[in-house]
């Protein structure tokens, strides 16, 4: 299996060597030359795999299908490793639950470490780490752009690991009280938690222009654990596999997802697996007031926001406006077109801050071909939400899952289950919790008094420049 740059680099690279690389050298997004296609005879197959041995050995059938140079034996290990019961809390990994008698489904993603869906690849990928430094006897040094999540899982994925030393961005200010005491009260020394002073696209866009100085890229082994890290994407895929497994009884049944989406990564999963053929109706995607995804898949016309049109909202970890891998899925819907998508990216983002597929025939492709339609979701349906889904159902959910149910039910169709995928614990957003429901989440043990530990970060403006000095303070 070899992968290309989305904007067309002629290099290219096996799964490993991207999984250390993160960007490609143009700037572009990796993504396989085509995608691996799972028939009705191997469906059935992953079907009787999952009932049988379960998460880990579904993963390892699917990652196998991308990744051919870690030995089948080390790869099925790896995941055997990552997707534990003493890990992830339940020996279903992914429970699916129903919310509701109209078809409306809850895919539980966050059982892991941090209480939020980024561990399920964030696990998986510090083991990869660990696994291919050791081969290759080198280090790596991680920089990552957060807000919210991202950060502490990949900050728990790799404490301690040998030869990994993580640097993560985060915008000041803009997390929720407990997702910031997640981050910045891990005391490790391969851990370092720089607060940026602006927004989490901010935060992307000094990630990337690191990433896109090749000669410092190379020098500090600089890689990534954002969702453009294209082996993060991939351990997603799998739970797309689950959640239909698990909610249908024959592979001549489809179901629909909805994904609460600022980046674009979890459903981007969604897209590769509906295009390695499993049976999935409708993509829908969530967005919350910052709606630059669900204004592109209603108009065509996708505009980025700067930072003083990028709210502040309740569901914070969606505060984005301009999302990394929507390039992905922009590729395929061009026809993997790279001049193109160049075009697109590079210069038209780039300068004009926009793009208008509104009259492209290939718009009408992605409802119809790829199956994504969007909606959107404020701090009044999302609260609106929370209060209906407890007080009918005893169902107490984040704010972005609340995002997802509201767009969910707006988008059900008779007999297709809906599968909204959970992206964290309720804990996480208590303020919100507590203004819908009259009390506060129900918070795990190990958690409690994690706001009043001591704190580990530093404040810096958002400034390149800034954060490759501290990078190469903390390398020597």
């Amino acid at each position: 299996m070899l992968y290309l740059s989305t904007r067309g680099h002629a290099d290219r690279k096996r799964f490993c060597d991207i999984l250390l690389a993160g960007l490609a050298p143009d700037g572009g997004l990796y993504l396989p030359e085509s995608y691996p296609q799972v028939d009705d005879a191997r469906l059935t197959q992953l079907r009787e795999v999952y009932a049988r041995q379960g998460y880990a050995a579904l993963a390892y059938e699917i990652l196998s299908l991308y990744i051919d140079d870690i030995p089948a034996a080390d790869l099925k290990a790896l995941c055997a490793k990552t997707y534990t019961r003493d890990i992830f809390g339940t020996d279903a990994i992914v429970p699916v639950r129903k919310l509701g008698e109209d078809g409306l489904l809850i895919e539980a993603l966050s059982n892991g470490p941090t209480l939020a869906f980024k561990d399920m690849a964030m696990q998986l990928l510090g083991n990869l780490f660990e696994y291919e430094l050791a081969r290759r006897g080198e280090e790596l040094n991680i920089l990552g752009a957060t807000s919210g999540d991202t950060g502490s899982a990949a900050e728990y994925a790799m404490r301690g690991k040998h030869g990994v030393r993580v640097f993560m961005t985060s915008p000041e200010g803009r997390m929720s009280p407990f997702q910031q005491a997640q981050m910045f009260s891990l005391q490790d020394e391969n851990i370092h938690n720089i607060a940026i002073e602006g927004v989490f696209d901010d935060c992307q866009d000094i990630v990337k222009a690191v990433s896109n100085d090749h000669a410092f890229k190379a020098r500090y082994k600089i890689g990534t654990v954002n969702s453009i890290n294209w082996a993060r994407l991939l351990a997603q895929v799998v739970y797309y596999f689950a959640g239909y497994l698990q909610a249908t009884k024959s592979n001549a049944e489809k179901v629909s997802f909805t994904v609460p989406s600022g980046n674009f990564g979890n459903i981007c999963a969604g897209h590769v697996a509906r295009q390695m053929g499993l049976p999935i109706s409708r993509l829908v995607v969530a967005t919350n007031e910052n709606d630059v995804l669900d204004e592109f898949f209603r108009t065509g016309v996708y505009k980025v926001r700067g930072a003083a049109h990028t709210y502040e909202t309740s569901s914070p970890s969606m505060d984005i406006s301009k999302a990394s891998n929507f390039e992905r899925f922009v590729f395929d819907l061009v026809g993997r077109d790279a001049a193109r998508l160049a075009q697109l990216f590079g210069e038209g983002i780039g300068k004009q801050g926009q793009f208008d597929l509104s009259a492209d025939p290939a718009f009408k492709d992605a409802a119809g071909k790829y199956g994504f339609v969007s909606g959107k979701s404020t701090h009044a349906d999302r609260v609106a939400t929370i209060k209906d889904s407890y007080e009918r159902f005893g169902d107490m959910i984040d704010t972005h899952t609340a995002d997802g149910v509201k767009v969910a039910r707006e988008n059900l169709a008779p007999g297709v289950p809906m599968i909204v995928l959970e992206t964290a614990l309720p804990i996480k957003f208590a303020a919100t919790i507590e203004e819908a429901l009259g009390r506060e989440p129900d918070r795990p043990a190990k958690f409690d008094g994690i706001e009043a530990l001591p704190k580990r970060v530093v404040v810096m403006a958002a400034d390149v420049q800034k954060v490759k000095d501290f990078i190469a303070q903390h390398c020597r």
